[in-house]
């Protein structure tokens, strides 16, 4: 249990990472400020989710690791490149909810992978999830 249990606290904490790195990166191209001000909302609640997850890390004497380097510079030159084709809000937002996606996907993966994390860790990738589901329907205003 204590295994998996770090498995999916590791998984959901690099996931928290990448999302506060893809919305930093794209609030450069952010003109509208409502869209600015749901991404800056989203980007706290992010990083109260990392919080908890580096503390039920820490309680597992486990010191959090940072996302993969290939899968950052991936996801770095993507959204890059989709900003210099387009930089609206619509784009923006298009690639928050893909962002979103991926979170789901890769954590629900995860959670199913590690049936047999503890209650806090699975409750705590739950609520990844559900701000994820919130965050990609608040997208979709600016589409």
């Amino acid at each position: 249990m204590m295994t998996q249990t770090i498995n999916l606290l590791d998984e959901c904490n690099a996931g928290c990472k990448m999302a506060m790195n893809s919305m930093s990166q794209v609030m450069e191209y952010v003109r509208d400020e409502d869209l600015a001000n749901v991404i800056d909302d989203y980007t706290v609640k992010h990083q109260k989710l990392e919080e908890e997850t580096s503390k039920q890390l820490a309680e597992y004497g486990k010191e959090e690791k940072e996302p993969g380097m290939m899968a950052s510079a991936m996801s770095w030159i993507s959204t890059e490149a989709k900003l210099m084709m387009k930089d609206d809000s619509r784009q923006v937002a298009k690639i928050m909810m893909d962002g979103c996606n991926m979170g789901i996907q890769s954590v629900s993966e995860y959670m199913n992978k590690y049936e047999e994390a503890s209650p806090e860790s699975i409750n705590l990738a739950k609520k990844i999830i559900k701000t994820e589901e919130d965050f990609m329907g608040e997208m979709k205003q600016f589409l």
